[in-house]
């Protein structure tokens, strides 16, 4: 069993382009609090709809970044 200390933060994001694009974004966001970032798991997506269009693409996800 590895000794290392992993810490799991959730967060929401949201993009104009795609679902993947708001989980790069969380991604790239949460990369300037925390280093060692392992995964994130894609808890939930959600859409902002207008004029019968999607607008924004939603996440809530949970990232997971080893502690020093």
């Amino acid at each position: 069993m590895s000794n290392d200390m992993l810490k799991v933060v959730e967060v929401l994001a949201e993009s104009e382009k795609s679902w993947e694009d708001a989980a790069n974004q969380a991604i790239a966001k949460a990369s300037r609090s925390v280093h060692g970032i392992k995964s994130i798991y894609i808890k939930d997506f959600e859409a902002k709809v207008e004029d019968n269009r999607i607008t924004k693409y939603r996440i809530n996800a949970k990232i997971t970044f080893q502690l020093d």
